[in-house]
C-alpha cells in the first residue's frame, strides 16, 4: 500500500472534468472546455486574466507576473483567507501560439523539485481538448508523490473548472 511519501503506483482518476493520470514521474492531465481554443489561449497567456482563474476558489491571486515568451519568467503567489501565501514560479521553454505551452514549474514551498510541463491545445467542434504532461525535471520521485498527495490535482481541477467560467466572459 503506498503512503503519501512512497512512490505511486500508476493511477488513473477522474476529478470532475479532469482526468488525471499519475505516475512516480510526474502526471498527465486532460480535459475539454466548452470553449473556442482561441479564448483558452488568451487566458492562459495574459497576467491580467490570471487573477480570475489560477488556483482553487480559497485563494486569491496576492501577486502575479508573468512574461509570456520563451526564456521569460513567471511568479504566482496565492493566499487563503488565513493569509498564509503560496509562490510557485518557472520559466517558459517554448511557446506555439494557441497550440503548444513548455514551461518549468516549481512550488517555492519545496524548492529544488521542479517539474517540466508541456501543454497542448487543439479544437474540435468549437471546444478546446487541453492535454498536459507534467514531468519531474529535478528533484525526487518521492517529492513528486508527496506534490500529488498534498491535493495538485485537485487544485488543477478546481483551477481549469474557474477558467472555463472565466473564458465565458471574454466571449
Amino acid at each position: 500500500m503506498a503512503t503519501s511519501n512512497s512512490v505511486p503506483e500508476t493511477v488513473t482518476r477522474q476529478i470532475g472534468r479532469l482526468a488525471v493520470t499519475t505516475t512516480a514521474e510526474g502526471a498527465e492531465f486532460h480535459r475539454v472546455f466548452d470553449a473556442p481554443r482561441r479564448l483558452v489561449w488568451e487566458a492562459m497567456s495574459k497576467a491580467e486574466h490570471y487573477p480570475h482563474w489560477w488556483g482553487p476558489r480559497s485563494q486569491r491571486m496576492a501577486s502575479c507576473e508573468l512574461d509570456f515568451r520563451p526564456g521569460g519568467k513567471w511568479r504566482f503567489v496565492t493566499a487563503g483567507a488565513d493569509g498564509v501565501e503560496h509562490a510557485f514560479r518557472g520559466e517558459i521553454r517554448e511557446v506555439v501560439p494557441f497550440e503548444r505551452i513548455v514551461q518549468t514549474f516549481e512550488y517555492e514551498g519545496a524548492p529544488g523539485n521542479v517539474m517540466l510541463d508541456a501543454l497542448t491545445l487543439t479544437e474540435e467542434g468549437g471546444k478546446t481538448v487541453m492535454r498536459a504532461t507534467s514531468r519531474l525535471e529535478s528533484g525526487s520521485p518521492e517529492a513528486v508523490a508527496a506534490m500529488m498527495a498534498s491535493g495538485m490535482a485537485e487544485g488543477a481541477a478546481e483551477a481549469y473548472d474557474r477558467l472555463e467560467e472565466y473564458v465565458r466572459t471574454l466571449a
